[in-house]
């Protein structure tokens, strides 16, 4: 992959279980908060897999679609596209049924400066769409920033763990989670809590961060020394098939690859890769946000992409030129501040 045309298309080409999914499934499907850096190609994905699979359904997707660029590819794709402001409830109100919801939307960037509408986004929002959606299924995406920086010997944070979200950004999260789990007790709404850590598309991600840093010849911060990364087009798919595990009250599902991730050992990697030498900067916490994903790689399998093939990816990305969306993951944060 050295175009973003190419890098798009593998985002949005779905698997066997993608398509078997769609064979299987009733119902439309909703991307709620469809703009984002997953949406799109989430969608498009999700529209892909119907087309192979010969079903009959509609792939909605919602958003404000602050780039009409955006929106036009997703109709150029056959996704159907519906403006709208999440944070009104009446225009929440006015979207049509749908039996399957993608929940993408929230706030992360710049979570600091707007505490309010960081709250309001990951809180508010959630409210209007589960009382919207009471009688559907949703995949409502989630954060690891939920859990405690644990030990990286530990393997992880599970599933039941006890949670300790760290900073306002990390607390509006789990009151997401809290929102859609009232609804969900109160209706019967079933629902999957998908606790997402890192995904890359090379444009963006933790791994995409180190090598641009290791490129551009400056320090890699070593404080938050270990983290774990997912290729966004197994999290896409892994998001499509966890329609078919939404449960009431919510199922928890970690979601990301399987691997611990060393960060001064990707800098390393980078730096071979460049031909130049890694420099570093602090010391490591001895503690990470890590998630152990035994339960969805038992659920859905295993992730197709390699870690050493993403990496490889990444650096030659980087080493082409290749777009950033520059929107850094800032996975060497400690203290919650995002």
């Amino acid at each position: 992959m050295e175009t973003e045309e190419q890098l798009e298309a593998q985002l949005a080409k779905p698997n066997e279980r993608d398509v078997a999914l769609m064979q299987r499934l009733t119902g439309n499907v909703m991307v709620l908060g469809a703009g984002g850096k997953m949406g799109p190609s989430l969608a498009k994905r999700c529209k892909q897999a119907i087309e192979i699979a010969g079903a009959a359904k509609r792939v909605i997707a919602v958003s404000r679609f602050s780039s009409a660029d955006a929106q036009a590819e997703l109709e150029a794709a056959g996704v159907e596209t519906i403006s709208c402001d999440l944070l009104d409830r009446d225009e929440v109100d006015r979207l049509p049924d749908c039996e399957n919801v993608l929940y993408l939307a929230g706030r992360k960037f710049g979570s600091a400066d707007r505490s309010d509408l960081t709250w309001a986004s990951n809180t508010v929002v959630p409210a209007y769409a589960a009382h919207r959606y009471r009688a559907a299924r949703i995949v409502v995406f989630s954060t690891g920033n939920v859990y405690p920086f644990v030990n990286v010997a530990s393997g992880g944070s599970v599933e039941g763990d006890e949670l300790a979200p760290r900073g306002e950004y990390a607390q509006s999260c789990l009151g997401r989670e809290r929102v859609f789990e009232y609804f969900s007790r109160e209706h019967g709404t079933r629902c999957l809590l998908f606790r997402l850590n890192y995904a890359v598309d090379l444009r963006y991600g933790v791994l995409v961060d180190i090598a641009r840093k290791v490129f551009d010849g400056q320090p890699v911060d070593l404080t938050v020394s270990h983290f774990n990364v997912i290729w966004q087009g197994d999290a896409n798919s892994y998001a499509l098939r966890s329609l078919e595990l939404c449960e009431a009250p919510p199922r928890i599902l970690n979601v990301t690859g399987g691997e611990i991730v060393s960060v001064q050992e990707a800098a390393d990697f980078f730096a071979r890769r460049f031909r130049c030498k890694a420099g570093f900067k602090g010391e490591s916490s001895g503690v990470a946000l890590l998630n152990n994903t035994t339960l969805c790689h038992q659920l859905l399998g295993k992730p197709e992409m390699k870690l050493e093939e993403l990496m490889e990816l990444v650096a030659r990305w980087v080493e082409l030129g290749g777009r950033s969306l520059n929107k850094p993951t800032k996975f060497e944060v400690a203290d919650g501040k995002f």
